[in-house]
């Protein structure tokens, strides 16, 4: 069994003790509604249970730098965006279960941070000062055991999507595992919104992969599987974060992979064909042999294609040549490799870089950015698309990325887990990044990004438009307080944006969180809410 080397001991430990504390049975979810929060009170109890240099409140010299350690975006490192009361870097479990048993008894909510990514700060920011809530960072519980004769691996939900694919590389050359590009990316999100990247088509995504967790309910009680029941698991497999518990680690089936893979990346300036390659890459990419993955990314006036093959560069030019002459590659656009070189050719696209690099988990953010997703299940016209270049060269322009699926993503039924979108062509991604301050700066880059995604309305998936959770989009909706009444987040304002992520799936997961939750601890700007006791009857295990 290999562990990521420049893990600290005491790291592993924790882990460990992780796997041998995990409870026989589920505590009963309290039976009395929330309390009003009760700051003072709340840090006091913390005190009591988690040592003092894991736990950071204003008035800590280190605050500033332990919240922004994982922030990935400027625009949620400003003085008015409201923060935590505390954030617990738990080095342990009992860390975890002692901060959210402390908030349920005190009023004052936890949300659960990993890689930080989240595309709207909501692991970390609240968008309002009026009710207090605290940061459990979980980047400290990152260790990574890998059985390569099992082709298993146990990972906390700390470590980033890099350092899982250095652990499963340094453990055998023909394993991998069917997560996304980005190495910084916290494993603990990634998996709970489904997670895709590069060998989707070929295996689905990263949550079909989950065989066990061990997570902290609302009562801070430890559960796996087994003791969670069917309908938590299917629930944390890409139902989004922070909404069903505090996931702490995932046990994952990993995947075998060849000696050899290739990749290419070639680039079609918009006056060599780009809008006809384009149209036809719709209709293609879906449809090839799943051992190949063909994406496209937009910019300017220039469509760039990238392409992953499980197998030799002979293989995929003679593929290429079959199903896509038109895009016209040759054998020198080829570079074969290992796995894991491939991966660090798509994260910073590049040959001949060492392993090393997939373990750092980056510096303090140096951009600004807003993304929205949509979900394409029928071919946009090619007049579409030769419009769509003019919006790629006004001020403020960002990018597009299509991902194809098809493949294994075919196969799965769409309610196997949360993640509903598996019949879908390809995900579209809309992405603005400036790097100046200002209200002007961020109006103009926001403002072409949500243009685009109006115009692109009509040629989109429809009823409802969907979107993907992992690319999460408050211009979707987000829910009311839930500080009146019972102080539950409203079910029917939460289907405007639930229903884009999850479609169908959104009630059942409501159900799953009216049985785990009831009392909507776990709650964020657009977490799942309990299902109302009106709507009830829903079978929840299928």
């Amino acid at each position: 069994m290999a562990i990521v080397r420049s893990f600290a001991l005491p790291l592993l430990a924790a882990f460990f003790s992780i796997q041998h504390h995990v409870v026989a049975s589920v505590t009963p979810a309290a039976a009395t509604a929330a309390p009003s929060p009760d700051t003072a009170s709340f840090l006091r109890c913390l005190a009591v249970d988690i040592p003092p240099q894991v736990v950071y409140t204003n008035a800590s010299p280190s605050y500033n730098s332990v919240l922004e350690s994982s922030i990935k975006n400027l625009l949620f490192v400003t003085p008015s965006t409201p923060t935590p009361v505390a954030i617990i870097a738990a080095a342990d479990a009992s860390h975890v279960q002692s901060a959210v048993r402390c908030g349920a008894r005190h009023g004052v909510r936890v949300r659960p941070r990993s890689g930080g990514h989240d595309y709207e700060g909501l692991s970390y920011r609240s968008l309002s000062a009026v009710r207090p809530f605290a940061v459990v960072d979980l980047a400290a519980l990152r260790a990574v055991r890998v059985d390569a004769g099992r082709r298993t691996a146990w990972v906390g939900s700390g470590a980033t999507l890099g350092e899982l694919y250095y652990a499963i590389a340094n453990r055998s050359a023909r394993l991998g595992f069917p997560g996304g590009l980005g190495p910084t990316v916290g494993v603990g999100g990634h998996l709970s919104g489904g997670g895709f990247g590069l060998l989707l088509r070929k295996h689905g995504l990263a949550a079909d992969h989950v065989l066990d967790a061990v997570v902290v309910d609302a009562t801070g009680t430890l559960l796996d599987r087994a003791t969670m029941g069917e309908d938590l698991f299917w629930a944390i497999r890409g139902g989004g974060g922070g909404s069903f518990g505090v996931v702490l680690s995932w046990k994952l089936r990993l995947v075998i992979v060849p000696a050899t893979v290739t990749v290419f990346t070639v680039h079609r300036p918009r006056n060599q064909s780009a809008t006809s390659l384009l149209t036809k890459w719709q209709r293609v990419a879906p449809t090839l042999p799943p051992d190949v993955f063909l994406r496209i990314v937009l910019q300017i006036q220039d469509a760039q294609f990238e392409s992953l093959y499980l197998g030799t560069r002979a293989g995929l030019v003679a593929t290429m040549t079959r199903w896509f002459p038109e895009l016209g590659v040759k054998p020198e656009d080829c570079i074969e490799m290992t796995w894991i070189e491939s991966v660090l050719y798509f994260a910073f696209y590049g040959t001949g870089k060492p392993a090393e690099l997939l373990l750092d988990r980056g510096t303090k953010p140096e951009r600004y950015f807003k993304a929205k997703s949509d979900y394409v299940t029928n071919p946009i016209p090619s007049h579409v698309w030769e419009r769509t270049w003019s919006w790629l060269l006004r001020d403020g322009a960002g990018l597009l990325i299509l991902d194809p699926y098809g493949g294994r993503m075919g196969d799965v039924s769409p309610s196997a887990t949360p993640f509903p979108h598996r019949r879908e062509l390809y995900n579209l991604q809309y992405y603005g990044f400036w790097f100046k301050n200002g209200t002007e700066e961020a109006e103009k880059h926001v403002g072409w990004i949500r243009g685009l995604h109006r115009e692109m309305e009509p040629y989109v998936s429809k009823n409802p438009r969907g979107a993907y959770v992992n690319y999460r989009d408050l211009d979707l909706g987000v829910n009311d307080d839930g500080d009146g009444g019972d102080g539950v987040t409203g079910y029917e304002k939460a289907r405007v944006w639930g229903e884009a992520y999850f479609k169908g799936n959104f009630e059942r997961l409501a159900a799953v969180k009216a049985k785990v939750d009831p009392h909507d601890f776990f709650r964020n700007e657009q977490s799942i809410p309990p299902l109302p006791s009106s709507r009830k009857g829903l079978s929840v295990v299928t």
